[in-house]
């Protein structure tokens, strides 16, 4: 039994479409899996809420740790206060705790950031560069950077205190 022209056009169209929906979604939502361990951090350049553009570059020599959330998901609302008592905790240890917020508008992430007490850096990833150079996918994600641009952990879910002092005390010492 022979396949005719017809069906194999279809099944051509079929993956056209399958391979196309695969890297919208990649594009979306990040998932290209570019940051490993072990491996050296990607550079970015993000607007921060006070009005400047931070890179990566400017938190050389420091434990860095970068947490990718949104304001409407549960888990990165959750973890907020924990981020925010460890940055207490850490910030004149040369460690930088960094809250990277994935696509949402200014205002929105201000008024966020105020009313969940965040006082530690915010950055706002409008166009999901840094999602995708770090190949994010869900939030939330905390990539753990350590002093010479290394990333020594990749922790995917909400972080409880236990766990981001943990990996925190990790980075100091390492």
């Amino acid at each position: 039994m022979s396949i005719g022209r017809k069906q194999i056009q279809l099944i051509i169209l079929a993956l056209a479409v399958l391979l196309g929906s695969y890297a919208v979604g990649a594009s979306i939502f990040g998932g290209n899996g570019k940051a490993e361990e072990g491996g050296c951090a990607p550079s970015f350049d993000l607007l921060g809420l006070d009005g400047r553009t931070h890179s990566l570059n400017e938190y050389k020599g420091k434990a860095v740790v970068l947490n990718f959330w949104g304001s409407w998901c549960t888990p990165c609302v959750k973890e907020m206060p924990v981020l925010q008592t460890q940055w207490n905790k850490w910030k004149n240890e040369d460690v930088v705790i960094v809250g990277i917020n994935v696509a949402e508008d200014r205002a929105t992430v201000r008024d966020f950031a105020k009313s969940a007490g965040a006082e530690f850096p915010i950055l706002i990833d409008p166009d999901r560069t840094a999602v995708i150079s770090y190949g994010i996918s869900p939030l939330p994600t905390t990539i753990f950077i350590n002093a010479k641009g290394r990333i020594d952990n990749i922790h995917i879910g909400q972080l409880d205190m236990g766990t981001l002092n943990a990996e925190i005390e990790k980075l100091v010492s390492s």
